[in-house]
């Protein structure tokens, strides 16, 4: 039986290469874009618009804010010196507390975790100035502005609504203005803040989830003729 002769093969090159495509744009122009919100092509499609909703129940999804995850000890007299003179004093230390100033709002998430919401594009300047105040100090701060969309839920019967479909119980006796919980809203996970008597909540789902959010809102809605408002 005759055997072919053994094949050369090249030696593979040294070099690497990549099949991506090479860009020139920059960080700087992504940054630059307009701010969508996770569900605009539903509220668009479907909402009314602001004057059209009268005193009803609303639900708006709000421009999406800067969002900035700090970590640290509150108690330690320095972070707590420091955070505060960046975010005007603000770094509730009390669990699931909020506390707001001005274009910044910071919640309790846990004894050594906030989330700060900054007015659209200011989390970058927030950012910079928290890390230079922490420096030397047992701290992370983080940009996770993409991480959750901002959908305001306002008006009689929004308990109710949201009793539909949140096991966290919501009664003025137990949640009141400038309190907040990571709870869970028709098996989704929510971050859950109470701003007013009206009642006012602000309602944090993963922007992933925040159209599944949108959309069964709106249908609980419903009945108490609720109103999801364009913005």
């Amino acid at each position: 039986m005759r055997r072919s002769p053994t094949r050369m093969w090249p030696a593979p090159s040294s070099s690497r290469f990549s099949t991506i495509p090479r860009e020139c744009a920059s960080m700087a122009n992504a940054v630059d874009l307009p701010r969508v919100g996770a569900v605009a092509r539903f509220a668009s499609a479907f909402a009314v618009p602001p004057d059209r909703a009268g005193g009803a129940l609303t639900l708006v999804e709000m421009i999406p804010p800067g969002q900035i995850n700090l970590r640290c000890d509150g108690h330690d007299p320095r972070a707590a010196r420091a955070v505060g003179g960046v975010l005007q004093g603000l770094l509730p230390v009390n669990a699931n507390t909020v506390q707001s100033a001005a274009d910044v709002t910071v919640l309790w998430l846990g004894p050594d975790e906030w989330l700060i919401l900054t007015a659209p594009g200011q989390e970058g300047a927030v950012m910079a100035q928290l890390r230079e105040a922490l420096t030397g100090l047992h701290a992370a701060v983080t940009d996770v502005t993409g991480n959750r969309a901002l959908l305001r839920l306002s008006g009689p019967s929004a308990r109710e609504t949201l009793q539909k479909g949140c096991t966290l119980d919501l009664h003025p006796r137990g949640f009141r203005p400038g309190q907040c919980a990571q709870t869970v809203l028709a098996r989704a996970g929510i971050i859950l803040h109470q701003r007013d008597d009206a009642p006012t909540y602000d309602i944090l789902p993963r922007r992933s989830f925040a159209e599944y959010v949108w959309l069964w809102l709106s249908d609980a809605m419903a009945e108490y003729n609720g109103r999801a408002i364009s913005g």
